[in-house]
């Protein structure tokens, strides 16, 4: 059963996923755009390429003849995928799926116009006139994303009339390749943001894990924490369009599913087709399998019975101040004293500033109380301390 896997993108989330592949006898070949990336570290054999480059992904794909293309990042020329679907190469979850997220535009008016499923209004503009215009539409405050982006870049949010132009500069620097378009959302009053991790087999029912809370800055998320307070009619909400999205896109796989939960109820907002960043919060044990289990299970065909809770836990973030290279890191001891608590170090080989380099997890009994072990990694994560060199 074992399966040879082309894993393109390769940080942290990318080196639990290869370790959960390995334990499961798989062979991956780990791909990114940097020697030293994370998962390189613990697959197999690995690539280094611009995924951005065509014909260099395709030299990739056609010297190893993978079974499983596993994209863990967005910046990856996906338009290719469909062609090694034709092979008869599987994309995980699948070549549709892959480029649907990828875009943002595309995900959202699936979402929006084709399953009906609520989200906040919003416009399109490739231009700054027409950039202008669609801000005096949905109004301000309103979000501002580049259609392709990834980690956050090119994110922010319009709050007075001087925030206009600014906005569309940030998000043309932080748009993916030489696509140049952004969506203006409506600003959606939330009182937080959920997760919800979502596991489509091959064979057997759609999954989720209890939902997970977090927080984020600068489109990134600084912690979480599973479970998190959400009514039973806004589960079910969230699980009903999680559902419907998730078997639109087709394929096999762990699915992000991102919500606002507001006053008037649940809003959809994003999704990515593999593990997530905020779900690093099962590494603290906080399910029987890791999101990284239940992606590895998924995608090689293995049958997952059933997800369960079984402790409270939170991740908080260990992020980089300035741009170096072989960073160190002091604090860890002092983190560690601390009982139900634990550290990963992501060793990558260089940072610039806000660059995650680590993550500080907590975890305490069921009956515990979800904010102290959520405050519990805010507080350890300080001091950890990244010095570049």
């Amino acid at each position: 059963m074992q399966k040879k896997i082309v894993l393109l993108g390769s940080g942290e989330l990318g080196k639990e996923l290869v370790i959960a592949l390995q334990r499961l006898g798989q062979y991956v070949i780990a791909v990114d755009s940097y020697e030293g990336a994370p998962a390189m570290q613990v697959a197999h054999e690995h690539e280094v390429i611009n995924m951005l480059d065509g014909a260099a992904l395709d030299a990739v794909i056609a010297k190893h003849k993978p079974d499983l293309i596993v994209p863990e990042i967005e910046a990856i020329r996906t338009e290719r995928f469909y062609d090694y679907e034709k092979q008869g190469i599987t994309v995980v979850p699948s070549a549709k799926a892959a480029n649907f997220t990828m875009n943002r535009k595309a995900i959202r008016d699936l979402a929006s116009k084709e399953l009906g499923l609520r989200t906040a209004g919003y416009l399109y503009a490739t231009t700054l006139e027409e950039f202008k215009k669609a801000v005096g539409v949905i109004g301000i405050p309103c979000v501002v994303k580049p259609l392709m982006s990834s980690s956050g870049k090119g994110q922010s949010v319009i709050k007075t009339e001087q925030d206009v132009e600014k906005s569309w500069n940030y998000a043309m620097e932080g748009s993916r390749g030489d696509y140049k378009e952004v969506i203006v959302e409506e600003f959606i009053k939330f009182n937080s943001e959920i997760t919800l991790l979502t596991v489509t087999q091959k064979k057997g029912d759609t999954l989720f894990c209890p939902p997970i809370g977090h927080r984020q800055e600068r489109g990134d998320y600084q912690e979480s924490w599973q479970p998190c307070a959400i009514s039973a009619t806004d589960l079910k909400d969230a699980q009903d369009m999680a559902a419907k999205v998730t078997k639109a896109l087709s394929g096999a796989g762990l699915w992000g599913v991102e919500f606002f939960l507001t006053d008037s109820g649940i809003y959809f907002s994003e999704l990515s087709p593999r593990p997530h960043d905020t779900g690093m919060v099962t590494l603290a044990g906080t399910q029987n399998l890791s999101e990284f289990e239940l992606h590895a299970r998924a995608i090689t065909g293995l049958p997952i019975p059933e997800i369960t809770l079984e402790r409270n836990g939170a991740s908080a973030v260990v992020l980089a101040s300035s741009e170096g290279k072989n960073p160190t890191y002091t604090g860890i001891e002092e983190v560690l004293t601390h009982t139900l608590t634990d550290v990963r170090i992501f060793n990558k080989p260089t940072t610039r500033p806000y660059r995650r380099m680590a993550v500080v997890l907590t975890h305490d009994t069921l009956a515990s109380n979800i904010n102290e072990v959520k405050q519990k990694a805010i507080d350890l994560a300080k001091h950890i301390k990244v010095t570049a060199h």
